[in-house]
């Protein structure tokens, strides 16, 4: 593990295995940098793999306070991702997966310096209808006060839109403490894609950008990557086997990202 700092002072942890390209990866909601081990050891041979714990998970830390989880702007981990890019050297590609792929496109408007970007799943919304500005209040009010637990149900239910009773099966479950222990980061995701459509600045990156999405995800994940590749310029769409429930097939995905990167 290797550690880089951030602008404000949030202490960035982050694995580096294989050689050649650099493709920096971007996690998920939930996601850690462990979750990109399969995927890395599939490009081990051509590709020189980071993944990164974004601010306030497993070994990274988080300059910002939970009482203070409203000063939370997107930029702060803008700046986590290009300090992550600028150690990985030179001709960095990015995947992002889910938010992780919202956040990638985000630092690439901004300037942040990436050659190519591949998105998994993007969760964007195509007909605008759901906006996350409730959404956010709530977890700002629920993550000051100390309430984990509440925070995560909230997220699940009504931003990601889980059924209600299968959460609270989650709550009841042995996974539920680990995903109290980083509540607070809902926040930050929910904020990431709080703006359904893709914006003008992303519509025109000049970037290569590969949008993939599993045949057997849920149904507004399909429309969300096809609405993507058709609205951002230098966009391409390939929809993989498999992919059911969101989830990331490394040794499906690994395939597509080769040609892709080169």
């Amino acid at each position: 593990m290797d550690t880089v700092t951030s602008t404000d002072g949030t202490s960035i942890a982050y694995d580096r295995s294989g050689t050649g390209t650099p493709l920096v990866c971007v996690s998920p909601a939930f996601g850690l940098r462990t979750n990109y081990e399969a995927l890395a050891a599939e490009l081990s041979d051509g590709y020189q793999v980071i993944r990164y714990d974004r601010r306030g998970r497993g070994d990274s830390t988080d300059a910002i306070k939970a009482e203070q989880v409203a000063t939370y702007r997107i930029e702060r981990e803008i700046d986590d991702l290009a300090a992550v890019i600028a150690a990985a050297g030179s001709d960095v590609a990015v995947l992002g997966y889910s938010s992780g792929a919202r956040l990638a496109l985000e630092a690439a408007a901004a300037g942040v310096p990436m050659t190519k970007i591949a998105l998994y799943e993007p969760p964007f919304r195509p007909d605008g209808t759901q906006t996350f500005g409730p959404v956010i209040a709530k977890l700002g009010d629920q993550i000051a006060a100390g309430r984990a637990a509440d925070a995560i149900a909230t997220f699940q239910t009504e931003a990601v839109r889980i059924p209600a009773d299968m959460v609270a099966g989650m709550r009841r479950s042995p996974m539920w403490p680990t995903l109290e222990a980083i509540a607070q980061t809902v926040y930050y995701d929910a904020t990431i894609a709080s703006e359904p459509q893709v914006s003008e600045p992303i519509r025109r990156l000049r970037q290569p950008i590969l949008v993939l999405a599993g045949e057997q995800t849920w149904p507004m994940l399909i429309k969300a990557a096809r609405y993507a590749a058709e609205v951002i310029d230098n966009a391409t769409l390939v929809e993989l086997p498999g992919g059911a429930d969101h989830q990331l097939d490394a040794a499906v995905t690994a395939p597509a990202l080769r040609r892709f990167l080169g």
